[in-house]
């Protein structure tokens, strides 16, 4: 459904409003916004302007006061067509920086932590990220290592430094020399391929192994029979791969801090499958993914703005941004997730 068409009078109008409340959650009356912004029009012009806003849908008027409010499709608007571009404040870009830079060559889901913890920070908004689908994950390399006598530890390295690990059961205690050569075997013919792909041709991929140590035939053979759940990892751990920053961030927020708003906030929080579910339909999406209020098809999820975009590597995608009320500086936040977009992807590459 389009829009309701604007006068240049009433873009400059709504966009003062969104930016007022985005300043100080409290309704925006006409003589603030004349003071405020220098309109260049009286507080009586302002006023009326405001209403017919109100009558196309983009301002309502709350009963207990006097000012005006945003609706969902003022800040579609806004994001569309008013707000301006720019470069995330350099302050924000040196701590992201600094913070993501000393994760180093650690896994995925650390640095996936870092990002979402310092997203909250320096957007003041609740970072979220999701960690990549690893049906498409390359194996880069694997490990046997004995746990005991009938159970060995299979040692997964994904490309982009994502590790998995998998108890092997086994009928009894297993040779070094079989361990030894059927590691050898496994590597040769596993590395570079896909889950998706070793789980389909593992019992053809080590046919005729030529394997000889004294219980490597065996031992192989339990890879052939239980291939298909030794390489079938799941998305992530048990809350879906999903990482979150720092809730209090948005817990001091106005839209929080009743009862509903907390209740709201606590059952988006603490529902992370449901969460994962939402953000992986969000990977496919190239750039930055904004979806506002009534515009998610969920309607517990009518209080909040996602942001977000997807990170690469290799490939394996997943999304990082951020999660807010609707009333947020989205000019600032959506800078800061695509800086933090490309820098984690360049970080994981």
């Amino acid at each position: 459904m389009p829009l309701p068409e604007l006068t240049e009078r009433e873009r400059r109008v709504l966009e003062a409003v969104i930016q007022r409340y985005v300043e100080t959650a409290e309704p925006a009356g006409s003589r603030t916004i004349s003071r405020r912004f220098g309109l260049g029009v009286s507080p009586a012009t302002i006023r009326n302007t405001m209403s017919d806003l109100e009558e196309k849908g983009y301002l309502f008027h709350p009963h207990t006061s006097a000012g005006r409010v945003p609706t969902d499709i003022a800040y579609r608007l806004y994001v569309d067509s008013l707000m301006r571009a720019q470069q995330p404040p350099l302050v924000d870009v040196d701590r992201l920086n600094e913070e993501l830079a000393t994760s180093g060559v650690s896994a995925i889901e650390i640095i996936l932590r870092r990002a979402a913890q310092s997203l909250s920070i320096v957007s003041q908004e609740l970072g979220v990220a999701l960690g990549p689908r690893l049906d498409a994950a390359r194996l880069h390399r694997l490990e046997l290592i004995r746990v005991s006598n009938e159970r060995l530890l299979l040692v997964m390295t994904l490309e982009g430094g994502a590790v998995r690990t998998i108890f092997v059961e086994v009928a009894g205690q297993v040779a070094e020399s079989a361990l030894a050569e059927v590691t050898m075997v496994l590597n040769e013919r596993l590395s570079g391929l896909s889950l998706r792909e070793i789980r389909h041709t593992m019992g053809e991929r080590l046919r005729d192994s030529g394997a000889s140590a004294l219980g490597s035939h065996e031992l192989l053979n339990v890879f052939v029979q239980e291939g298909e759940t030794l390489f079938d990892l799941p998305v992530g751990s048990e809350d879906a791969g999903v990482v979150l920053g720092q809730t209090s961030v948005l817990a001091d927020q106005p839209e929080f801090t009743t009862g509903d708003g907390m209740r709201r906030l606590l059952e988006l929080t603490e529902g992370k499958t449901h969460l994962a579910e939402l953000l992986r339909r969000r990977t496919t999406a190239p750039g930055i993914s904004i979806t506002i209020g009534n515009e998610h098809s969920d309607p517990r999820l009518e209080p909040f703005t996602i942001v977000t975009a997807e990170y690469r590597v290799g490939a394996l995608s997943g999304v990082i941004g951020v999660i807010g009320p609707t009333r947020m500086p989205y000019d600032k936040v959506i800078a800061l997730v695509r800086h933090t977009s490309v820098l984690v992807s360049d970080i994981l590459q």
